[in-house]
């Protein structure tokens, strides 16, 4: 069983950063993919930024402003936000692939308000 956990939301004025950590711990074998998504009230979970097959996978919305990072040794994805907007507000959600597995953290929140 592989057991997922974020951390790093909170609330940041607009144009501020947040960063945000993954740890993937458990019986895990070879990761394929480990990513972040995020759901806003009332609409869908969305892809933000994701490692897939050895490249970066980032959504339009955030291209530029966001960056995806991992360390492969602590099994640990980064997510460094900078240049926050207000729509940028979300749970934001980790997924680890192991093993043909999708395992997902439980969320954390992030808050871009003035």
């Amino acid at each position: 069983q592989v057991q997922v956990v974020e951390s790093g939301g909170g609330l940041v004025q607009p144009g501020g950063s947040l960063r945000l950590s993954c740890t993937a711990s458990g019986r895990i074998f070879n990761i394929n993919t480990m990513g972040w998504y995020r759901q806003a009230p009332g609409k869908e979970r969305e892809l933000v930024a994701r490692f897939i097959s050895g490249t970066i996978r980032y959504s339009n919305s955030v291209q530029g402003r966001f960056t995806i990072s991992r360390d492969n040794a602590k099994n640990t994805v980064y997510l460094q936000m900078n240049s926050l907007k207000p729509e940028d507000t979300a749970v934001y959600y980790c997924c680890v692939n192991s093993a043909g597995y999708n395992t997902w953290g439980q969320g954390t929140q992030v808050t871009v308000s003035s």
